[in-house]
Parts: C-alpha cells; structure tokens; sequence
C-alpha cells in the first residue's frame, strides 16, 4: 500500500469517525437528581471549606447573615453553611453579595434573598 493511498484511508476513516462523534454529541442529556445530591456539584469550595451536604435544601434559600466587604471579599451564611461568590449551595450559586442581599443563580435565572431585620 502507497504512503498517499494510506493517508487518504486514513483521512476517510477520520472525517467519518469524526462525523460520528458530532452526531453523539450534539444529543442533549439531563440529569434528574431525584432529591438526592447532585453528583457533578462539588463537595468542596476553591479554598478548601467542606459544603455541608445535610444543611442543603435546594427548595428554599434561607439567609441567616451577612459579612459585607466593599473590596469584594464579603460572605453570607445561608442555610446554616458560609458561603462566598461563586460558591453552591444547592442548586443556586452565589452571584453577588451586597449589604443586604444575597443575588443568587438557578438554571440562569438570578433569585434575591433580602436579609431579614430582627424585631
């Protein structure tokens, strides 16, 4: 066998494979959690903090306190974890902390929880 015709087998038998695979690819596949935890979510923040998986409610954001920083380094306590930007909880994701508020993300959706005054 010819070095070309090798190299033109092997161009076909990618292009074809690669076809294939752009196919499989392009199904969507949704995960349903059935209540339990969600496998693909992480069961520790970037700096290390474990997420309390049984404090988690992925119905309800309950946010108990907030730590506010101007220079962006605030916290909250939300469903009795502390949690930072970009952190998980549930199924939201911290988007931004502010004085009063906590914005979080669901299925790209932005949700606030405005911090309860105690009477």
């Amino acid at each position: 066998m010819s070095k070309n015709k090798f190299k033109f087998i092997l161009s076909f038998c990618i292009l074809v494979f690669g076809f294939g695979i752009s196919a499989f690819a392009e199904e969507q596949f949704v995960y349903d959690d059935k209540g339990k935890r969600n496998p693909f979510m992480p069961l520790v923040t970037t700096d290390g903090r474990l997420i309390n998986l049984d404090q988690q409610d992925n119905s309800e954001i309950n946010l108990e306190g907030i730590i506010y920083d101007e220079a962006g380094s605030s916290y909250a306590i939300v469903n009795q974890s502390i949690v930072r930007i970009s952190d998980w909880v549930g199924d939201y994701r911290v988007l931004k902390i502010e004085k009063n508020k906590v914005i979080f993300l669901k299925d790209g959706q932005p949700i606030e929880a405005e911090l309860k005054k105690e009477e």
